[in-house]
């Protein structure tokens, strides 16, 4: 098998040899945006609503991407091809750039872009069928009005350490609440809990990224015929919820069945979630 290419602005490097500046301050600070995005059948899945997103976000940590949309479209398919990827996930990362060791940004001349294409390592599949258990981390959710979460910055140290939470717990997930005790997301997902036919999820306020799966899957249940509701939620709300589940752009859609040791529902994954996941799946499968 050949060597994974990675392109690092406007060039494909093999894994080998794909190197930025130590000097670049994406790394010296976490000043960039990201994205993660799924691949299936040789397309890139919600390939706009990514880019829009990433576009967003720059614009609003006032950083200038060197490529218009289509050509990072172009270049998203491109690393596809150049690796031979049906099946996969693509990381886009744009940092702002070689500059010095201070924080000034006028100091990086041009933004740096860098787009991985590899294959991912799916949760298991009985995941979907017996539910995850979550637990509530402590660590708090950033404050929307210190850094807008809205933004996928290439600062998320404050996810990993409750990302830890969660591992040392023996789990793969934890929920974050924001400064005011509300429901935000999870270390990489959104969340979701059913109650008869509604469909709730925290808002933008509660200081969530709006997930392009989750706006998709809201999309999906109207579709169906749900209510979908953005509402502020405590964790009582969770615990004594009917379903939950999460959504992301790896996990897709994954049922949740125990929440801080509190089962869920019937403890098993609800009939509601498994149809919103047939559902998506179907969607991907047409896409």
């Amino acid at each position: 098998m050949s060597e994974q290419q990675i392109y690092i602005d406007g060039k494909f490097y093999p894994k080998s040899e794909a190197k930025i500046s130590v000097f670049d301050h994406g790394l010296l600070y976490g000043d960039g945006v990201f994205e993660g995005i799924r691949a299936y059948n040789g397309k890139v899945f919600l390939r706009q609503e990514h880019i829009d997103r990433l576009y967003e976000g720059a614009h609003f940590i006032r950083l200038k991407i060197p490529l218009s949309k289509a050509e990072m479209a172009a270049a998203l398919d491109e690393s596809l091809k150049v690796n031979n990827l049906e099946n996969g996930y693509i990381r886009l990362v744009v940092t702002r750039g070689v500059g010095d060791l201070g924080l000034d940004p006028n100091k990086c001349p041009k933004a740096t872009v860098i787009i991985i294409a590899a294959s991912i390592k799916l949760y298991p599949e009985e995941f979907y069928e017996k539910g995850l258990a979550l637990i509530t981390a402590a660590t708090p959710a950033v404050p929307a009005e210190a850094l807008n979460p809205r933004v996928k910055s290439l600062n998320y140290l404050n996810n990993i350490l409750a990302k830890m939470e969660a591992l040392e717990a023996g789990l793969v997930e934890a929920i974050m609440l924001n400064h005011m005790g509300y429901v935000a997301e999870c270390t990489g997902d959104n969340i979701f809990i059913i109650n008869g036919n509604r469909l709730i999820t925290p808002p933008v306020s509660a200081g969530i990224l709006l997930g392009c799966t989750r706006n998709k899957v809201m999309e999906l249940a109207r579709g169906a015929g749900m209510e979908v509701a953005e509402e502020n939620l405590q964790r009582y709300d969770l615990y004594c919820a009917q379903e939950c589940f999460l959504t992301g752009t790896a996990a897709e859609l994954i049922p949740v069945v125990k929440i801080d040791g509190r089962v869920i529902g019937t403890g098993k994954a609800g009939d509601k979630t498994k149809e919103l996941l047939r559902l998506f799946r179907k969607f991907i499968a047409e896409y």
